[in-house]
């Protein structure tokens, strides 16, 4: 179905759900509604940066579970299993990838690249993660991609000696 008719036949949580799974919008962005919610996500990103660790953990893990439900509820709205529109997954894959990790130019460049390049090819076991039911696959193999941009991220820093 599309968005804009799911929207307006959504009850308040289907509509809410929908909000919150396309980012406030970034998702309905015609061509590369992923790579525009990752984008969408730098306020996220700062936010849990300014929160230091245990809060921006605590942050982090919290959105995870809400963009799960989101998904989930959003797919069902939409009536298909992974929708275009559904970027959630990605704000929470971003936020994962750049978790304690220094907020300079060059690790949110370096972290959205890698991030979207590990959620665009899904390079095992993150594949088997989409297999999952519901909102969990849709966004648990984004938090996977995120996990592993993160420790790419953090061996490249300890290999080149980076603050």
């Amino acid at each position: 179905m599309p968005f804009g008719k799911a929207f307006r036949e959504a009850g308040p949580k289907g509509r809410l759900a929908l909000l919150l799974s396309c980012w406030f919008g970034a998702g309905l962005v015609p061509r590369a509604p992923g790579t525009a919610g990752t984008a969408a996500a730098l306020p996220a990103v700062l936010l849990v940066h300014a929160a230091g660790p245990a809060a921006g953990l605590a942050i982090t893990a919290g959105f995870a579970a809400l963009a799960i439900w989101g998904a989930g509820v959003s797919a069902r709205v939409l009536g298909t299993e992974d929708p275009g529109e559904v970027v959630s997954d990605e704000v929470a894959g971003f936020m994962v990838a750049l978790y304690l990790l220094p907020f300079t130019w060059t690790f949110l460049a370096g972290g959205f690249v890698l991030f979207r390049l590990l959620d665009i090819l899904k390079p095992f076991p993150i594949r088997r993660l989409e297999r999952l039911p519901g909102g969990t696959g849709v966004v648990l193999d984004d938090v996977a991609a995120g996990i592993l941009a993160n420790l790419i991220l953090r061996g490249l820093r300890a290999l080149l000696g980076a603050p």
